[in-house]
């Protein structure tokens, strides 16, 4: 059996990370979290891209955009949906969730989910932080990995005649 693994190398790739600005407060945590890992692993500050978006629910129609227009190796999505007294919560949680797992299941390049589904403000906010390891980073490290990954699928697979 081969086994087909990456390691966390982001030189020379180019990332975008899309940000929902709803909830900034702790979104921005999450875009220095994954641009802070992004750099660790490589990858130059003029190969990340920041697009901000309203909210969650408007990130999967620019991640689409994005990945129809090529130019990136990972798209990183990222966002903070807190629940509140309506079911506001479930639905843009639910939606943005579906859509961009749609999109990543078809996307020839990884579209990695990083929207923050939490009860509370404390519970994102602990998330965010580098306090309990802050999944900004982890969306990152799933980018460029699931990246290299999709690299090496596409080298050792051959079109069928």
């Amino acid at each position: 059996m081969t086994e087909q693994e990456d390691t966390l190398d982001a030189g020379g790739k180019n990332f975008a990370i899309i940000a929902s600005r709803f909830n900034d407060f702790v979104v921005e945590h999450l875009i220095k979290g994954a641009s802070d890992a992004l750099l660790r692993m490589g990858a130059g500050e003029d190969a990340i891209e920041l697009y901000r978006v309203p909210g969650a629910f408007e990130i999967p129609g620019v991640a689409c955009k994005l990945v129809d227009g090529g130019g990136f190796d990972g798209i990183i999505c990222l966002g903070a949906v807190i629940r509140g007294a309506t079911p506001h919560f479930d639905y843009v949680a639910g939606e943005s969730a579906r859509e961009i797992a749609r999109l990543a299941a078809r996307s020839p390049v990884p579209v990695i989910y990083g929207v923050l589904t939490t009860d509370t403000v404390e519970q994102a906010l602990e998330r965010a932080t580098p306090k309990m390891g802050n999944k900004g980073g982890d969306a990152a490290m799933a980018a460029v990995e699931m990246a290299g990954l999709y690299a090496e699928l596409k080298r050792n697979r051959t079109p069928d005649a």
